[in-house]
């Protein structure tokens, strides 16, 4: 008997300490982070305060590698309204994205013309992964939770810093699905 109250005071006490890990990752915000950029200066989230983001974990050497040019022309069309493109290089998917920053900068600015902010690789699932995307993936939203599937799944954040919602990796940036969702939020 001795045992079994032990353990379920060991249990109870472990999820009330979840519980409350989970609250307070609930009243985080996006801006609450900050991350490096491609260049590996510091950069902090709550510069994009009052502002729409829309995160995407991207990969150099993926099949949705191409939709780099869709995330630049929806950038390009929303950034005076108040979008922020944010790509996250991650190598957690196959191994495709092994190149260094200088090396992911270099292959998104030649074949895609991208100038939207990009940081550093970065860790989106498994042990090592970034506290940013933990947070992310934890939210709720009208979409789905959990863990990200591919490269390419994609986040948007409203003008406060909450998550609204989720997308998979093959919604395109330019679809209507998206832009309307941006769109709601600008």
């Amino acid at each position: 008997m001795k045992t079994i109250t032990l353990l379920l005071l060991s249990f109870l006490t472990l999820n009330l300490g979840n519980t409350e890990s989970t609250m307070s990752n609930l009243n985080d915000t996006f801006y609450d982070y900050s991350v490096k950029d491609i260049d590996g200066n510091d950069l902090a989230l709550d510069q994009y305060k009052g502002k729409v983001i829309l995160v995407v974990n991207v990969a150099s050497k993926c099949g949705y590698t191409p939709q780099y040019e869709g995330l630049q022309a929806v950038y390009e069309k929303y950034n005076e309204d108040g979008l922020v493109v944010l790509g996250f290089p991650a190598n957690n998917f196959m191994g495709q994205e092994p190149g260094t920053e200088e090396d992911i900068k270099e292959f998104c600015t030649l074949n895609y013309g991208v100038t939207f902010p990009m940081s550093s690789k970065v860790s989106v699932r498994g042990k090592d992964q970034d506290p940013l995307f933990g947070y992310l993936t934890s939210q709720p939203n009208q979409d789905f939770e959990g863990g990200i599937r591919w490269n390419f799944e994609k986040f948007l954040i409203d003008k406060e810093g909450k998550l609204q919602r989720r997308f998979r990796s093959g919604v395109e940036p330019e679809s209507d699905e998206l832009t309307n969702a941006i769109e709601a939020l600008l």
